[in-house]
């Protein structure tokens, strides 16, 4: 099956689920940008297909650790050495055996038997053997016992690698760790943030209300909208068309509070990436004063500046750079505030990229927290003294945010951390004044945030 966008050749609905899951597995794609243009392509306009297709997608993602336990059930071959694309044709299957009741079974096999015909001529035989077998057999088929290996259990009943399930116990427990797994296998909310450059929330809120949506002020964001039933994606309303919202993360919308810029400040974003929190920062500061953008990546700094045009933001400048380079001489100690947003290994994101937890390795740790590390020391350089430095991932693990705040402040002296935070809710504060947002504790992405503030 080719993997190549087009519109001039049909697919049905599952053809274009599983060609998306063999793009994500084969390619390292994100699941998100690239179904979005599949659908553009070949379901322009069909709202029941679209959703039909995003189902499965997501669905298959997220339980994908579950269907490939129960097909392994049935399946007398290896099937950790099966071609990709027949396994993603068993997962959609099976994910619509199990999670899709309104589909009639037989619909599903006679699918995935064509699927497999057109791409595997003459084995949609296989496939209809261990699809049938599995409706005879589905309510019956075993489970990991949970007495007698509980990490295990856990990994399959909620679908997570088992040795990230150990990591989950480790840190939050037995009990929290199975609310936590369960949290990241839910449909995560559309949250959006408000522009305040060009409106309120107040005003966005019930207009958005008087259209029918099912909208409401977001908990602990003053700037969210949370987004529950809608009748088209929030990209193709007047609102984000106008730059009054911008599709943002509740937990991410709390990183720029915590940075807390002020009108006329100098501030840097030293991983900047596409700029969503760039544009939160513009909007705190009244688009009055300076803001540095910094990505290694063109591309990205060029969505930041569409971004900003349609938002109003005019107080950003963008510069391509590796942030862990030493900062020009021009550069050295002039900002009032750097924010290190850095990349790491996504795992607070698991409800909306539940690719991340296939494709991550502990090896991938460790190039993280290397890279991460680089980044804060290169950070400190650009900084007043005075001056305040946030560090932020979206990952959960202490070795990507406890562990090189630590590390950091060993090596800097001249910084302290800032444990006494008021502008953000002291909910999503814990004992150690550090910024961590849960899924399974506040409804939102997971997050880590510290406030270093560098000694006058």
């Amino acid at each position: 099956m080719t993997n190549k966008p087009s519109s001039s050749r049909p697919l049905s609905p599952r053809q274009l689920a599983v060609r998306t899951l063999n793009r994500v597995d084969e390619q390292g794609s994100y699941a998100e940008p690239l179904l979005d243009s599949y659908l553009s392509a070949y379901l322009p306009d069909d709202i029941k297909n679209r959703k039909l297709v995003t189902q499965i997608v997501y669905g298959t993602l997220r339980m994908r650790g579950y269907l490939d336990w129960m097909i392994e059930q049935f399946y007398h071959g290896s099937f950790p050495a099966m071609d990709n694309t027949l396994k993603n044709i068993l997962r959609t299957a099976a994910y619509q055996l199990f999670y899709m009741d309104r589909i009639p079974s037989y619909a599903v096999v006679n699918e995935a038997v064509r699927i497999t015909e057109s791409a595997f001529r003459g084995r949609g035989a296989l496939v209809n053997a261990l699809l049938r077998n599995i409706i005879r057999r589905k309510d019956t088929l075993s489970l990991p016992e949970q007495t007698r290996d509980f990490p295990l259990y856990i990994a399959v009943v909620h679908s997570h690698p088992q040795w990230l399930v150990e990591k989950w116990i480790a840190l939050f427990g037995e009990d929290e760790a199975i609310r936590l797994c369960s949290a990241f296998n839910e449909i995560p909310p559309v949250t959006v943030r408000v522009n305040t450059l060009k409106d309120s929330r107040e005003a966005v809120l019930s207009e958005m209300c008087r259209a029918g949506w099912e909208a409401a002020a977001s908990h602990y964001s003053p700037d969210g909208i949370r987004i529950g039933r809608s009748e088209r994606p929030v990209r193709d309303t007047p609102w984000f068309g106008q730059g009054r919202i911008q599709i943002q993360d509740e937990g991410s919308q709390l990183i720029s509070r915590l940075v807390d810029p002020q009108p006329g400040d100098t501030v840097l974003d030293l991983c900047a990436g596409t700029g969503g929190k760039t544009a939160h920062l513009a909007a705190l500061m009244r688009n009055r004063g300076k803001i540095l953008a910094v990505d290694n990546q063109e591309k990205k700094l060029q969505s930041l500046q569409a971004m900003n045009g349609r938002l109003g933001v005019n107080c950003v400048e963008t510069l391509c750079r590796d942030g862990r380079e030493s900062p020009p001489d021009h550069l050295l100690e002039t900002f009032d505030c750097v924010l290190v947003d850095a990349p790491c290994t996504g795992l607070g994101t698991l409800k909306r990229n539940p690719e991340i937890k296939w494709r991550l390795t502990p090896a991938e740790i460790v190039r993280a927290v290397s890279l991460q590390s680089g980044l804060l020391d290169s950070a400190a350089r650009y900084l007043k003294k005075g001056g305040r430095l946030v560090y932020s991932t979206c990952s959960l693990l202490p070795e990507e945010n406890e562990e090189i705040i630590r590390a950091f402040l060993s090596r800097h002296g001249a910084f302290r951390h800032e444990r006494n935070v008021t502008t953000i809710p002291g909910d999503c504060l814990d004992r150690n004044g550090f910024m961590k947002t849960l899924p399974h504790r506040h409804g939102m992405d997971g997050f880590f945030a510290a406030l270093l503030v560098k000694s006058v």
